[in-house]
């Protein structure tokens, strides 16, 4: 009846998809006006699980704080049976605190007379087992694994005697006897006598005890218990900058300055080194490991990214020590535009694969890129994220801003990429097919105050890039694209895309917002 319709629809080119409206969704650790921020508070890490119910944050403190989804519980029906449903329902992610727990200490190193503080660099989700958490967690220099699980409270109910009633010290007895875990003899009896004195002074009621009751042991409360199971030490000279899980299940890497280590999660004592870039003589150094990252779905593919703005993929399969690349992605530098903060600049700083394992998001200092691992002669796209901080790099070298390393992170379509920036400002951008989207957003509660009002274009090629730069000259110092005033102290270092829904989770300080679309 309506074939005619649906064929024109069918034949109809699929456009980008609009951009989003970004709505605020929820503050933890909200900072009043004027207060301090205290350096061992601030937020480190964040990380969703695969599944999007969990949310977690270390912090400078070597704390982890774990938040779980709350709306998917609170309504009746499934998940699976809410995607069904073919009208979009204004329902949005919540979530709740839900525990914490000290993973690092602080520590010396005795040998090297080094101190090794308790930040928690990276946190990455396991699989799930019994209805258990587990998670690995990781500082300079000690990866821990860690368990959290829901313990039931045992409670002793239903006995004949009522404690409130009972004479003299007889309340005390029923709790030594309830309690005591040691004075049981095998055969039921006691051998500390100052309890059976205690149980003696009970009185019994008139006419006795009709039915003799016995105590059961009930189950009304539950408590959450975060438990160490191993810790991976003593395996890395240099900080430990990431870890990332294979997809596997047993087997996950650490990566730091010159070498990557592939462990067995069941085995803490040994690992293996499977990358070495460690020259001979340390003066031949030309550039050092930022980042790795296994590849979502190919347990023997992992790629990492080099001070140098390159990423390169390698596959175990390949050799034990994998000296030798089996993929290399970077791009080469415009004629005319090296500088003195050229190869600073250069230096990847984050690495995130798309859920499907076809692209890599990469973040330097001023720009986003997203590379095709069919297609190593340069980027699918470059997003330039902060271009009007080009004629502030001498300063932004002079405090050091200019090592700071943000992260970056994909949506789960793979239709759009986000990063921070400074001023606790992120941006998001479009990268399907023709999509023009470029939107920034503060971390607040009004997200949408600082939008930039002439969005950033993707741009293809090198020769964009430097038309940018030539561009960027003429704009005032210490204002951005729409005009404000931009802070290096404020900065927005960590982010996170759920894996199934338009929301994301910021850090900015001690705060931790979230946000949907």
């Amino acid at each position: 009846m309506n074939g005619g319709d649906g064929g024109d629809v069918a034949a109809a080119p699929a456009g980008p998809p609009p951009p989003l409206d970004w709505k605020f969704s929820q503050v933890f650790g909200e900072r009043t006006a004027g207060e301090e921020v205290q350096e061992v508070d601030i937020i480190s890490a964040i990380e969703f699980d695969k599944s999007g119910d969990h949310l977690a944050t270390g912090d400078r403190g070597g704390r982890v704080v774990l938040f779980e989804r709350t709306d998917t519980k609170e309504n009746g029906e499934s998940r699976r049976d809410l995607e069904k449903i073919d009208y979009p329902t204004s329902r949005h992610p919540e979530f709740r605190y839900k525990t914490e727990f000290q993973s690092h200490e602080p520590e010396f190193d005795y040998l090297k007379s080094l101190e090794i503080e308790e930040k928690i660099n990276k946190i990455r989700w396991c699989q799930t087992a019994n209805g258990a958490l587990f998670l690995l967690s990781t500082n300079d220099k000690t990866i821990k694994f860690w368990k959290v699980q829901e313990k039931k409270i045992k409670k002793v109910a239903s006995m004949n005697m009522d404690p409130s009633k009972a004479v003299g010290k007889g309340n005390i007895g029923i709790s030594s006897v309830s309690s005591s875990t040691n004075s049981h003899l095998e055969n039921g009896g006691y051998k500390d006598k100052s309890s059976t004195n205690l149980i003696n002074d009970f009185k019994f009621p008139p006419g006795g005890i009709p039915s003799l009751r016995l105590p059961v042991v009930s189950y009304n409360e539950t408590s959450l218990v975060s438990r160490c199971r191993r810790v991976y030490a003593h395996a890395h000279d240099y900080h430990i900058n990431s870890i990332s899980n294979n997809s596997d299940g047993e087997t996950f890497i650490s990566a730091d300055d010159l070498r990557i280590n592939l462990w067995n999660l069941e085995i803490s004592n040994q690992s293996f080194n499977i990358v070495d870039v460690k020259p001979v003589n340390m003066e031949d150094l030309t550039e050092v490991i930022t980042c790795a990252e296994f590849h979502p779905t190919h347990c023997s593919t992992l790629a990492y990214s080099s001070s140098k703005g390159s990423i390169r993929l390698i596959d175990l399969r390949q050799s034990a020590l994998c000296d030798k690349h089996s993929k290399l992605f970077h791009e080469q530098e415009a004629p005319g535009s090296k500088s003195f903060f050229t190869e600073i600049i250069a230096s990847t700083s984050d690495i995130k694969f798309g859920r499907d394992g076809r692209y890599i998001l990469s973040r330097d200092y001023m720009t986003l890129k997203l590379w095709d691992i069919n297609m190593n002669s340069g980027p699918v796209s470059t997003f330039q994220v902060h271009e009007y901080l080009r004629p502030k790099l001498c300063d932004l070298y002079e405090n050091d801003s200019i090592f700071d390393k943000f992260e970056c992170c994909l949506s789960g379509d793979g239709q759009r990429v986000a990063t921070g920036s400074y001023s606790n400002l992120f941006r998001v951008f479009g990268c399907g097919p023709g999509s023009n989207e470029s939107t920034t957003l503060e971390a607040s509660k009004n997200p949408m105050r600082r939008q930039v009002q002439t969005p950033s274009r993707p741009a293809r090629s090198l020769s964009s890039i430097t038309r940018a730069v030539r561009r960027g000259g003429g704009e005032s110092p210490g204002v951005d694209a729409n005009g404000n005033s931009f802070d290096f102290t404020t900065k927005l270092l960590h982010l996170a895309w759920h894996p199934s829904e338009n929301s994301i989770a910021c850090a900015a300080a001690n705060s931790l917002y979230m946000y949907y679309a």
